[in-house]
Order: structure tokens, then C-alpha cells, then sequence
């Protein structure tokens, strides 16, 4: 089991997080017109998956930016960022910030399995339910090629090393 943390205090996470070079669990998470979106829909292209608590904080937004902008320097790769946040709320965020590169996917969904699947779905703290904040980037065959599950929540991923792991497949 893996462990963030949250301002300095350890928070546990269920299910166990990819790996370099394992294949990416397929999921199923829901897009802001509500369609269902599967990982396998994205084959042959690469993926990054920015996946965090919620929009509604600093650090989710500026990732969502940040996220972006990348996605509009690499036309070949699909920028995923994943939160619990209801498909209405990530749509307007989306709609307010010009965020127009990304797709934003909901895990909402109750019967979802993609937090467990990848290891993000935090089960203890004032965030409990949410999702950790985490980077899984994708190859074109669906190879798992670079993960990074953020030390502390509070924090921001490392983009550069996101950028160097997208250059490289």
C-alpha cells in the first residue's frame, strides 16, 4: 500500500500504483458531456494522466494550467487530468480558464474502480475519497513509461520530468 501526504501527515492509498513498464489498467471515467471515456479509445497515441484531488484548490488548478500548456507543445499526446470533481464543475473551470488542450475526466462515479486500479484513492485525512495528486504517462502500445506519485499533496508534480518522459517515447 502506498502513502502520500497531506501538510506533513501521512495519508495511505488503496490499490497499488502502476509501475514503469507494466500495462496501463483500462478504465472507464466520465468526460463533461457525460460520455464515457475508456483508455482504450487512446491507443496508438501517448497519455498523460494529471490526476488530483480537485480543481477547487490552488495547486489541482495551476497543474490543470500548467498541464495545458503542455498538451498544445506535444500534438501527439493526450493530457488527461482526472479528479473526483462532478463534470459540471470541471466544465466550467474549463469554460472560466480557456483550458481548451486537456480532456477533464470525472471519477465520480460510484462504481468506478480506476482509483483502486491505480492506486490513487486516498482512505484516510481531511481528504479521504479524493484521488492523490499523481502523474502516469502512457506510451503509444499502452506501456506504462513514467509514474510520479507527488510526496505531498500541497505540492506540484515534476513537469519537466513529465516533458523529458514524452520526448523519450
Amino acid at each position: 500500500m502506498a502513502e502520500t501526504k497531506w501538510k506533513g501527515s501521512p495519508v495511505h492509498l488503496a490499490g497499488d500504483f502502476p509501475q514503469k513498464g507494466t500495462m496501463a489498467h483500462d478504465f472507464v471515467l466520465v468526460r463533461n458531456d457525460l460520455s464515457p471515456l475508456r483508455l482504450s479509445e487512446l491507443k496508438g497515441k501517448r497519455v498523460v494522466m494529471n490526476i488530483f484531488p480537485s480543481m477547487d484548490t490552488t495547486v489541482c488548478a495551476t497543474t490543470v494550467r500548467r498541464f495545458n500548456q503542455l498538451a498544445a507543445s506535444f500534438p501527439d499526446t493526450v493530457v488527461l487530468c482526472i479528479s473526483r470533481d462532478l463534470p459540471f464543475a470541471q466544465s466550467r473551470f474549463c469554460m472560466a480558464e480557456g483550458i481548451e488542450n486537456v480532456i477533464t475526466l470525472s471519477d465520480f462515479h460510484l462504481h468506478s474502480s480506476f482509483a483502486r486500479n491505480y492506486g490513487v484513492l486516498m482512505t484516510e485525512g481531511p481528504l479521504n475519497g479524493l484521488l492523490a495528486r499523481a502523474i502516469v504517462v502512457i506510451d503509444h502500445e499502452g506501456k506504462v513509461v513514467y509514474t510520479e506519485l507527488v510526496p505531498e499533496i500541497t505540492e506540484e508534480p515534476d513537469y519537466k520530468a513529465v516533458e523529458r518522459a514524452i520526448r523519450e517515447t
